[in-house]
């Protein structure tokens, strides 16, 4: 189903852009919504601004988070921005003043000062991110003159996106004090026992993460598939390009070639070259007998032993690196290298055991550079 790829892969289909693409999803909105609902228990959005797919994970984890944000204010102020936009209607202009106004207002903790450029640089990261998935547009003026000072001023357009950036819960959050609780309230008016949470919560795993992991997700999660795996192998591999595979402590959902879904690992860059190589050091060190997987497949290593084969890495195959990681310093190679592992998930860092843990994913790719290279190198 191609249009509901489209609709995993992007977060909406904004009437206004895309008009043409807009009615042909909208053509097919039965079929998706049927098995949006049934399958995944994911709600779908239609109306006369756009088609939305809500994609809310299972199980919340680190790379689902704003990659362009790196601070806690950055996503502060997305939420105050919304808030603006919330009493604006479609296509109403304003000005950036009116929001830092509305900001400085209503933004919780210490005031905000306008005058710190720090402050202006976030701000303007988030006006540039919402440009980005459509919820604003430029009309006249540049971030970059407010970013150099206070006093600068940008027109903007509603798109009237904003409304559903957020998703709508059915209780009242104000009560909830731990991440877990927004995880949980998706589950609260499930039967449990008809297995319709299970299943949800199965396709989900599959299609929003890089894996399924016995020592993450529930054990009747996996109890599921023991039972109904073959059918689900079907059913994907029927709707989309790809292989499932399923093994007794993980399962992978696998695109080929015309599946585009998302973010997808390798990537055409020099950081999804390292970590493939990681990868098949982790794997030479399994085979050799080195390090022993668990039960669950994974894999329980101090944090230096892991250290030392990322540092093996660099040696062994740093000239073929970029410039940037080939001069890098060692330290921030291991920061950044590990950092990376642990946002596809292969790796997870155990910072009080001081252990690293490695999941079943690393075990599925491997990278090594030709043989002519190695000789050459030597």
């Amino acid at each position: 189903m191609q249009e509901l790829e489209l609709l995993l892969d992007r977060r909406w289909i904004l009437k206004s852009d895309e008009k043409e693409l807009y009615y042909k999803v909208r053509d097919s909105i039965g079929e998706i919504r049927k098995f949006a609902t049934e399958k995944m228990g994911c709600q779908l959005i239609e109306n006369s601004l756009l088609v939305k797919l809500e994609k809310i994970p299972a199980i919340a984890e680190p790379f689902m988070g704003i990659s362009e944000f790196t601070s806690r204010e950055e996503y502060a102020f997305l939420c105050v921005l919304l808030m603006f936009l919330e009493d604006r209607d479609a296509e109403e202009q304003f000005i950036l003043s009116q929001l830092t106004e509305y900001i400085a207002s209503n933004m919780p903790g210490d005031p905000v000062d306008w005058t710190v450029f720090s402050i202006r640089r976030k701000l303007v990261k988030v006006l540039r991110y919402a440009v980005s998935q459509k919820i604003l547009r430029v009309t006249d003026g540049s971030e970059d003159v407010f970013m150099d000072r206070q006093s600068g001023e940008v027109l903007y357009e509603n798109t009237g996106a904003s409304r559903y950036f957020m998703r709508s819960f059915s209780r009242d959050i104000m009560d909830y004090g731990r991440p877990e609780d927004f995880q949980e309230s998706d589950w609260f008016e499930m039967d449990e026992d008809r297995g319709i949470a299970r299943r949800h919560r199965v396709y989900k795993r599959l299609l929003f993460s890089v894996g399924m992991y016995r020592e993450t997700d529930a054990e009747e999660d996996f109890e599921y598939l023991k039972y109904y795996g073959r059918r689900l192998v079907e059913d994907l591999e029927q709707n989309f390009a790809c292989r499932v595979h399923l093994h007794k402590g993980s399962a992978f959902f696998l695109m080929g070639e015309d599946c585009h879904m998302g973010k997808a690992f390798p990537g055409n860059n020099a950081v999804s070259d390292i970590l493939l190589l990681c990868c098949a050091k982790i794997r030479e060190r399994v085979e050799q007998g080195i390090w022993e997987t668990q039960k669950d497949e994974t894999i329980s290593v101090e944090i230096l032993e892991f250290e030392q084969m990322l540092k093996e890495v660099k040696t062994e195959f740093g000239s073929g690196f970029t410039k940037h990681y080939r001069e890098m310093p060692d330290g921030e190679f291991l920061r950044e290298i590990l950092g990376e592992l642990e946002q596809w998930t292969f790796v997870k860092q155990e910072e009080k055991e001081h252990r690293v843990v490695i999941y079943p994913s690393a075990g599925k790719a491997a990278g090594r550079y030709p043989g002519d290279y190695i000789q050459s190198a030597e």
